[in-house]
């Protein structure tokens, strides 16, 4: 088959950043893309504009990353200012679709021709060399609806992939409202009055004896993630177990997170090992009133009252404490129905966990299909 050099069918536009002071966020001028991706493709969200663009691309360009990464597309919806990370290609002698989805198949050829130490990028002549199937115009129109329609397909398949992996969680949500609706008329029991809490301190950083050598599982609210605790990134030292008044924490002690940047503040999770932990962390020690993996399972369904509870108090962060934790009522049924509860709650995260990970599998396998698709197309 003949090749062309892409250059000799399409017009190449070099991304140019304006001057800086030209930038604002409130939609005055062009729209600016400088090549972020999503889902392996240009974003085509803009999050800031600029009233002196330098370069143009047109709507139905084709915009081409061209530095860190190299090689992800997108087509222009609208006139737009392209900065140094982007390319525009603007189809003069080939059918722009059939040019776009070419592209699509050679991204790994292009990110190989990318170089520079601190990042990688791709210059002007190396991207009009690029080799491209040189068939007539009628060809690569049919080609390119053939590809378009198949493509069309997988992502139908990608979407329902992803439904049912989101419809997992929700089917989920609902019968862990069920499980706990049906404690409604149970009564509830104070927190702080039926069982021991207790949190811990940071040892002084500049003192090294507290910190070697590491004898003690120490634990951060990073590290209070819905999911049980079996080490730590950090130990102490005894002599700072010692001095700094810390308390060693026995296994199935419930842990909150007081607050933590992101979604941190209200997680919950359950020591396995032996452990201290920072000032950040509410302590729960095991008690007579509750099972620790029913306390856990009810803390991690009221995650979102937990967050709520410390919103709107003042300050400059929205925080939990020992006062709010404590005040908490929680359902008080007999041990040997909460042990029942917790079966219930593991045997449907198990079955949520296996269907999760069936649509995960599925939708790998359907994500590797374009190129295996633009593969069968483009090869020779």
């Amino acid at each position: 088959m003949r090749m062309i050099e892409l250059g000799d069918v399409a017009e190449l536009i070099m991304g140019q950043s304006p001057p800086g002071d030209t930038y604002n966020t409130t939609g005055n001028g062009w729209p600016f893309f400088q090549g972020k991706t999503e889902f392996g493709k240009v974003s085509p969200i803009a999050v800031k504009w600029c009233t002196e663009p330098k370069k143009i691309a047109q709507p139905g360009d084709i915009l081409i990353s061209v530095r860190a990464p190299v090689g992800p597309t997108n087509l222009a919806n609208q006139e737009c200012c392209i900065g140094r990370g982007l390319a525009a290609i603007r189809a003069t002698s080939v059918e722009r679709d059939f040019l776009w989805l070419f592209l699509q198949y050679s991204e790994n050829i292009l990110a190989a021709k990318g170089q520079g130490s601190t990042f990688e990028a791709i210059n002007g002549d190396d991207l009009k060399t690029l080799q491209v199937p040189n068939y007539p115009i009628e060809k690569q129109r049919q080609i390119a609806a053939r590809l378009k329609a198949q493509l069309a397909e997988v992502d139908k398949a990608r979407q329902a992939a992803e439904t049912q992996l989101r419809d997992a969680d929700v089917l989920g949500q609902r019968i862990f409202n069920k499980i706990w609706a049906e404690l409604d008329s149970v009564p509830r029991k104070p927190l702080g009055e039926y069982a021991q809490t207790t949190s811990g301190s940071t040892p002084a950083r500049s003192n090294k004896q507290y910190w070697q050598p590491a004898e003690v599982a120490w634990v951060k609210t990073a590290e209070v993630a819905f999911a049980p605790i079996t080490k730590t990134e950090e130990a102490i030292s005894k002599k700072a177990l010692a001095e700094c008044s810390l308390p060693i924490l026995p296994t199935k002690t419930v842990l909150i997170a007081m607050y933590g940047q992101g979604k941190t503040r209200g997680q919950s999770a359950i020591l396995e090992i032996p452990a201290t932990t920072n000032q950040a962390c509410f302590a729960i020690l095991p008690n007579d009133a509750w099972v620790p993996e029913f306390l856990f399972h009810w803390l991690k369904f009221s995650y979102q009252d937990l967050r709520a509870l410390s919103e709107g108090r003042g300050g400059n962060q929205a925080n939990l404490n020992g006062g709010l934790l404590k005040a908490l009522l929680i359902p008080t049924p007999d041990k040997p129905t909460q042990k029942v509860i917790i079966a219930r709650i593991e045997n449907v995260l198990t079955e949520i966990e296996a269907n999760k990970n069936g649509s995960k599998a599925m939708l790998n396998d359907i994500n590797l299909l374009p190129q295996k698709i633009l593969a069968q197309a483009f090869e020779m």
